[in-house]
This record gives C-alpha cells, structure tokens and sequence, in this order.
C-alpha cells in the first residue's frame, strides 16, 4: 500500500479547519481528519462544511466511540465522513455496531487501541471485529503524565512492528512522534501517516517554527509519498 498523508484538524473553530485544510491539500495532504477538538466545538455542522468544502476527499471522523455505535457511525456518514473511529475499549457490540453501520452507510471503520492492556492484542481484537484500520495510540495525557513523572515517554513506535505484524489491515501510529518518526511510519510497515501536533513548535498552536506550514507540509509529504511501505507479512 501507498502512504497515505493525513492531516489531523485539531482545531475548534470551523473557519480555521476549513483554512488549515486547504492549505494542507495544496501541500499534498490526502486525508482530512475533523479532530476531537474539532468535533466536540462544532459537531456534524463542523463534519458537513468540510464535506462541503472538499467534496471528494476522503474524511476521518475521530470520534472515539465508545457507546451507541451505530448512531454515532450513521450520523457522522450522513454528515460526510468517509471514516469513523471506534476504541478498542468498548464493548465488542459497540464495536460490532460501528462495522454494521460502515457497511450500511458506506464508511470505513478504524479502530483505535490507546489504554487497550496489551496494545498488539487490541489491534487484533479490533481486526477480528471487523475493522478496515488499526490506528496504534499512545494517549496525549498519557505521554505527558509519564514525562512529567521523570519517566521517559511512551511512543507509538515502541510497539508499532509488533502491531503492525499481528494484523493484516493498514495500521496508522498516532501520539507524541516527531516529523521525523512520523516519515518514518511506512518502514515499520504503518502506511497512514497522521500529522498535526508534530509539527507544532507549542502543544496548542498549531504552527511550525518557521511560520510557514504550507512549505512544511509540501516537503513532509513528499518525503512520505517517495516509500514504498515495509510488508511485514513477506519474507
């Protein structure tokens, strides 16, 4: 599989998202997702101006389900999304709602395996259930409480073969990674690149040291889209 570059709008104001999006797309972004932030300020209205701004581009709802699965997964596909995200903590029949209601309305499901106890058996429980994507999480308050602790800091990546290997659906690594690990993603087998945070110089702006995003993000994506990704399943 190709990698994939998507951009995580982790914003709460709906006019920014829809600026940060298209400067992105014109940087060479595939993906747009509506962050959590995004979401829990402007709901489906935020979901449906995207759509409406950039009508054949896929869209990631990072929901974070965790119960009524298959209202929250019909409500987000109605809106636009083209992806939902479920988290390896609910309960198996929510997760199993998500998938139905992804085949029912025509959206992908991803799953999410942050706090799962053992993080490669999450992301195969997820495939099990149904799930066309495994998003591997290490949780922002998670990494930061244990910095701060003087411990060193989780990371995706400390686990990512290991996930990578166990599944055979695509896998995306998320939490705490620099630009530099995230362009890495595809050599340990992971195709969906996911940037936001990383490339802020300040965990709540969203800029880059320079001031100029849009020649960041040019430069990010090719470097991501020039791989090929590892297969971790071929001798």
């Amino acid at each position: 599989m190709k990698p994939i570059v998507q951009i995580s709008l982790d914003l709460t104001d709906i006019d920014e998202a829809l600026e940060t999006a298209a400067l992105a797309l014109r940087a060479g972004v595939d993906w747009l997702e509506a962050g959590t932030p995004l979401i829990l300020a402007e709901g489906l209205h935020g979901v449906r101006k995207l759509r409406e701004a950039f009508p054949n581009i896929p869209i990631v709802a990072d929901l974070k389900t965790m119960d009524g699965g298959y209202l929250e997964a019909e409500m987000m596909a109605k809106a636009g999304a083209t992806h939902v995200v479920v988290m390896a903590r609910a309960h198996a029949e929510t997760i199993k709602c998500v998938v139905q209601a992804g085949k029912d309305f025509g959206v992908k499901v991803m799953g999410d395996n942050m706090v799962y106890p053992d993080m490669v058996a999450g992301a195969k429980f997820l495939e099990d259930l149904g799930c066309d994507y495994v998003i591997h999480h290490i949780g922002y308050d998670e990494r930061r409480g244990i910095a701060a602790s003087g411990k060193r800091m989780p990371s995706p990546l400390d686990q990512l073969r290991e996930v990578v290997a166990a599944v055979s659906v695509p896998v995306q690594a998320v939490g705490g990674l620099s630009l530099e690990q995230a362009i890495q993603c595809p050599q340990y087998g992971a195709p969906l690149v996911v940037l936001g945070a990383p490339l802020t110089i300040d965990a709540n702006s969203f800029k880059t040291a320079s001031g100029d995003l849009e020649g960041s993000l040019r430069l990010i994506c090719e470097a991501i889209h020039s791989q090929e990704t590892i297969n971790p399943h071929k001798p």
